[in-house]
């Protein structure tokens, strides 16, 4: 009873020391919010927004230690605090009622342009995040350069839709067989490093793209990027009210009035059926003999090689692929936005990738899913508290890895099982 009591006293101590540290940081950017007027920035004291997040740090301290003191505190039968389902077919029906959910969102009162914008947002990331997690989790390269490929895949679409001509279902699988080129011409000389080198050489490469890309202004535009990218046609049948020459409107084909909602929703559903198709090679490639060789590799790379596994070219095959898969969610981003500029693939790109797919649990198509909307698409929700959406955004990834440090789902079931013969 003592030993609980002189718990508690020293729980209340480092949660006023915590609380008094957050109101120190607190103090300059939450209390003394400035406001813009007409004769300059002024001053303005919100002590009770100042008051509600210095408590909240010394209660969130508090409970944080009296739970690490309960799961410290030895019991009969100790469970722990945060336990998901590791069964396979739970997995399965939880990305179905997710799919059957985004299939018919656009047809649900809760429906808007911005709701689908969102969405699209997060499922463009989504393809993002299925590909560098060949590389990041099941072969175990860190990538902090996949921007690059994304970038690489928009500017190519956008050329060869506008200087070449090609129509968005021809120009998006070329550009992403142009990213994978790029990736086998870079993977071929930098796969044989390892560990940090690798993960540096990979920066340097997507720095030094946009850098190219930035500077080859007869090419690419230079700062001002390349505008007027050509939309997608739904069977040469154009969503746009001016109808380009050789193409037919939709709504005029169909007798309807133009709206530009249409257009939002063939986008929505184009990405989805992106998503739908690298969520199907993804888990299929895990099953073939490279995807057990990557994850050989990821696991134990002299064991992979002493038992004929090929490191080099199997690193080059994961490289390959997912930068097709960036290339054609670049390829999609640029016909989605119709403009596109290097400042939209910086290093941040990267980061924010690769935060999804270790957020999630490393391989996890389920986890991708619920990082992706953690990461990308609550920050949108929330753009307009842009005062404290990036507090709770931080506050939030605090929580998660304290409470699940590998991943919301890093537990998965082997791609191959071995049963005992009778």
């Amino acid at each position: 009873m003592q030993c609980s009591q002189n718990k508690i006293g020293e729980l209340i101590a480092q949660s006023f020391v915590a609380a008094l540290l957050a109101a120190v940081l607190f103090l300059h950017f939450i209390g003394l919010h400035t406001v813009d007027q007409a004769q300059g920035l002024s001053i303005s004291p919100e002590w009770n927004n100042f008051a509600l997040c210095v408590a909240g740090v010394f209660v969130a301290r508090f409970v944080f230690g009296v739970i690490g003191f309960l799961k410290a505190k030895p019991t009969e039968a100790k469970k722990p605090l945060f336990v998901l389902p590791t069964s396979h077919a739970f997995y399965n029906k939880v990305l179905l009622g997710l799919f059957i959910i985004v299939v018919v969102l656009p047809f649900t009162p809760v429906s808007s342009r911005y709701v689908l914008d969102v969405v699209t947002l997060i499922l463009t990331y989504m393809v993002l995040a299925y590909g560098l997690n060949l590389v990041v989790g099941l072969t175990g390269l860190l990538d902090l350069g996949f921007a690059a490929f994304y970038g690489l895949g928009a500017y190519a679409f956008a050329l060869l839709a506008l200087q070449v001509g090609l129509n968005f279902w021809v120009a998006l699988p070329v550009a992403a067989i142009i990213a994978g080129c790029a990736a086998f011409l870079i993977g071929v000389t930098v796969l044989r490093l390892r560990g940090d080198y690798f993960a540096v050489v990979t920066l340097g490469f997507a720095e030094i793209l946009r850098i190219v890309l930035l500077n080859w202004v007869s090419l690419t535009g230079g700062p001002n990027g390349i505008n007027g990218v050509p939309r997608p046609t739904l069977f040469g049948l154009s969503l746009e009210r001016t109808v380009p020459d050789g193409f037919k409107s939709f709504h005029e084909f169909f007798g309807l009035e133009f709206s530009s909602t249409t257009r939002v929703i063939f986008l929505y559903y184009l990405v989805l059926a992106l998503v739908v198709l690298v969520h199907i090679l993804a888990t299929r490639l895990r099953c073939l003999p490279l995807g057990r060789a990557f994850e050989a590799v990821r696991e134990d790379e002299r064991a992979s090689e002493a038992v004929g596994i090929n490191l080099t070219r199997t690193k080059l095959a994961a490289y390959v692929i997912a930068a097709a898969m960036g290339g054609a969610a670049g390829a999609f981003f640029a016909t989605r936005q119709g403009f596109i500029s290097p400042e939209s693939f910086t290093f941040m790109e990267s980061a924010l990738v690769l935060a999804v797919v270790v957020l999630g649990g490393m391989g996890h198509p389920l986890g991708l899913a619920a990082s992706a909307i953690f990461l990308v698409g609550l920050p949108e929700i929330f753009r307009e508290l842009q005062d404290y959406r990036m507090i709770a955004f931080g506050a939030g990834m605090v929580i998660i890895m304290l409470l699940r440090p590998s991943g919301l789902f890093s537990k998965r079931e082997p791609a191959i099982k071995l049963h005992n013969r009778k």
